[in-house]
C-alpha cells in the first residue's frame, strides 16, 4: 500500500493508494471521462500496461504494482495464488516468477488473454472449482492463504524437489503447520503429489528443519534405513550447544549434510574441528554434500548401512513403516 492518503482525500485518491496506482479501465472511467482518460495517456502522465490494465503514474512496475497487474489482469474474483501468495503471506527463499494467479472455474476469460510489457513477469492462471473462504486471505492484493498457496504452488512445481523445498521452507520458518496443511490436502485426495506432500509434511513435523533433512528421511525410507533422531543437540568443548543433523543413538552414528555453505573456509574449517571432537568423543560421523543425497542416494545408503552394521545390531533408530 502506498503512502496513506491525507485527510478530505477523495475516492480515487484512496483507490490508488490501495492498489498502488494500478487500476482497470472501468475504475478509471468510474471517475474520469473517457476523454480524460486519454489525456492522462497521450500525455504520458498515465500508463496503460495491457488490454483493460492502466498505471496511474508513469515508470517500470514495482513488484507491488506487478501483482496488482497480474490480478486485475486476469479478471473479477482473481487472486494471487501459489508461490507467489506464498512470499506475500512472509515464506522467504521462493521463487518470484512467475505470477500465479487463481480464479472460480466458472469465471472465464472473456477476452484475449492481454499481452504483457517486458517489465511485468509472466503470469499463470490456474482454475478451481474448491475455494471456500476459509482459503481465501482478505488483502491487497486478495490471495490464498498461505496453506492454501503451499499445497498449490507443490502441486504445480516444476519438480518433486521443488515440492518439497516449498513445504520444508513455510514450515521452518513458521508460515504454517502440519495441521494446515493437511486441512487443505483433505479437500484434494486426488492432487498431484498428494502422497509426496503428505510425507513431507509429517517429516517437517518430525523435525526435518531443513530440504537435505527431508531427503536423508525420504532415502531412509527407500532403502529400509532405520529412521533416525534428527537435530540432535549436542555440547562441545566450550559449553556450547551444537546441532547435528541427523543422528542414530544407539549406534552412535551421527549423519551431517552439507549445503553450498561449506564452501567457505571458514565454515569448513569450523566444521571440521567440530567433526573431530565428535570422534574424539567416541561417536562415529559420516558427512555427505546434499547433492549427493539428492542424486545418489544407492551410495549414501550403503555408507549408513555400513555404518550401522559396524556398529553392532541395528536396534537403533526408529524404523520407518513401510510405504
Amino acid at each position: 500500500m502506498r503512502d496513506t492518503p491525507t485527510d478530505g482525500a477523495g475516492e480515487f485518491d484512496w483507490l490508488i493508494a490501495e492498489q498502488a496506482a494500478v487500476l482497470t479501465t472501468a475504475q478509471a472511467t468510474a471517475f474520469f471521462t473517457p476523454g480524460a482518460v486519454r489525456g492522462h495517456l497521450k500525455q504520458r502522465r498515465w500508463r496503460r500496461v495491457c488490454w483493460g490494465v492502466l498505471l496511474a503514474e508513469n515508470g517500470r512496475l514495482r513488484r507491488d504494482q506487478q501483482l496488482w497487474v497480474a490480478v486485475l489482469a486476469a479478471g473479477e474474483d482473481a487472486r494471487l495464488a501459489g508461490q507467489a501468495a506464498a512470499i506475500e503471506g512472509g515464506v522467504n527463499g521462493l521463487r518470484p516468477e512467475p505470477i500465479d494467479v487463481l480464479l472460480p472455474t466458472e469465471r472465464r476469460w472473456k477476452v484475449p488473454r492481454p499481452r504483457l510489457p517486458p517489465d511485468m513477469p509472466a503470469v499463470r492462471v490456474h482454475r478451481t472449482a474448491i475455494l471456500p473462504p476459509r482459503h481465501q486471505q482478505i488483502d491487497r492484493p486478495p490471495r490464498t492463504t498461505v496453506a492454501r498457496a503451499v499445497i498449490d504452488a507443490a502441486a504445480w512445481a516444476p519438480s518433486d524437489e521443488e515440492a518439497r523445498n516449498l513445504i520444508a521452507r513455510a514450515c521452518q520458518q513458521g508460515r504454517v503447520t502440519g495441521a494446515e496443511l493437511r486441512n487443505v490436502l483433505d479437500l484434494f485426495p486426488r492432487i498431484r503429489r498428494h502422497h509426496l506432500m503428505i510425507t513431507t509434511i509429517a517429516d517437517a513435523e518430525g523435525g526435518a528443519t531443513a530440504l537435505s533433512e527431508i531427503n536423508l528421511l525420504q532415502l531412509c525410507r527407500r532403502f529400509r534405513l532405520p529412521a533416525p533422531d534428527l537435530q540432535r543437540r549436542r555440547i562441545d568443548e566450550s559449553g556450547r550447544n551444537r546441532y547435528v543433523d541427523a543422528e542414530w543413538t544407539g549406534a552412535r552414528l551421527l549423519v551431517e549434510i552439507d549445503g553450498s555453505h561449506h564452501m567457505d573456509v571458514r565454515h569448513w574449517a569450523a566444521d571440521m574441528l567440530r567433526q573431530n571432537q565428535i570422534w574424539v568423543a567416541g561417536d562415529r560421523i559420516l558427512r555427505f554434500p546434499a547433492w549427493l543425497v539428492r542424486s545418489e542416494p544407492a551410495t549414501v545408503a550403503h555408507q549408513i548401512r555400513s555404518a550401522l552394521i559396524a556398529a553392532g545390531p541395528p536396534s537403533a533408530g526408529r524404523p520407518h513403516p513401510t510405504p
